[in-house]
C-alpha cells in the first residue's frame, strides 16, 4: 500500500471513529490532511463522516488545483486558511460536536480563551482556543478570519457552528479536536459549581514544561 492509500485510510477511519462516538453527525464534519507531495486529502461536501469512501475523497495538487475525487467540502477556505498561515499545519478537522457549540452560545464565553482550564490536556494539545463570531456555512470571511490570527492558534470555534483544529497530521488534529469536545463539555457539566480550576501558576508551568502557544 502506498504512502497516500495508508493516508486515505487513515482519514476515513479516524472520520468514522468520531462519527460513531456522536462527535458530529449526517453529513457535518470535514476533514483535510497533507499529502507528502505538499497537496491535500479532503472530504467530499455532503459527505457523512461515518461513511466516507477513500477513493473518493478530494485531492489538490501542491498549487491547489482539483485533480481527482469528489467535490470538496464547501468550508475549504477554512482548511486552506490554516495551511496557508501555519507552517506546522499537516492536518485540519472541523466538527459540530454539541457540548463545544453549547459553551459557545453562553454570553460569557471568553473569546479570547473559550476553554476554561479545567485539565491539563486541553492547554497541552490546543493551547488557547479562539472563539470567532457566527458566520454563514461556507463563508470565505471564516477563512479570513483564521488568516486575521497570523498562524498564532492552532484552533478555533465558530459559534453557533463547531470547533476546527489544525494538527502536525491527522491523528494528532483528531486527537486535540476530542480533548476540545471533551473539555467542553466538562464546562457545562460544572457550569455554576464553582469547579476547581486549573491555576495560573500550573498553566504557566504547563506551557513551559511542553512548549505550548500560549502567549498571543
Amino acid at each position: 500500500m502506498s504512502e497516500e492509500s495508508r493516508l486515505r485510510e487513515q482519514i476515513c477511519l479516524l472520520a468514522k471513529s468520531m462519527f460513531d462516538r456522536g462527535l458530529t453527525g449526517g453529513s457535518t464534519g470535514n476533514i483535510s490532511a497533507r499529502t507528502s507531495d505538499g497537496g491535500l486529502l479532503v472530504s467530499p461536501t455532503g459527505a457523512s463522516f461515518g461513511r466516507l469512501d477513500p477513493g473518493r475523497l478530494s485531492r489538490f495538487d501542491a498549487v491547489g488545483t482539483r485533480i481527482d475525487g469528489d467535490p470538496p467540502t464547501k468550508e475549504m477556505p477554512l482548511h486552506s486558511a490554516f495551511y496557508d498561515t501555519r507552517s506546522s499545519a499537516g492536518a485540519v478537522v472541523h466538527l459540530h460536536s454539541c457540548h463545544a457549540v453549547a459553551l459557545s452560545l453562553l454570553a460569557d464565553a471568553d473569546e479570547d480563551n473559550f476553554l476554561p482550564p479545567l485539565t491539563p490536556y486541553a492547554i497541552m494539545k490546543l493551547g488557547k482556543v479562539k472563539l470567532l463570531p457566527f458566520f454563514l456555512p461556507g463563508d470565505p470571511a471564516m477563512g479570513d478570519a483564521v488568516r486575521g490570527l497570523a498562524g498564532k492558534r492552532s484552533a478555533v470555534m465558530l459559534a453557533n457552528h463547531g470547533p476546527v483544529v489544525a494538527g502536525k497530521d491527522v491523528e494528532s488534529a483528531c486527537n486535540a479536536i476530542e480533548e476540545l469536545e471533551d473539555t467542553a463539555r466538562l464546562a457545562m457539566m460544572t457550569k455554576g459549581m464553582h469547579a476547581m480550576q486549573i491555576s495560573q501558576a500550573n498553566i504557566i508551568k504547563l506551557v513551559n514544561k511542553f512548549d505550548v502557544e500560549w502567549n498571543d
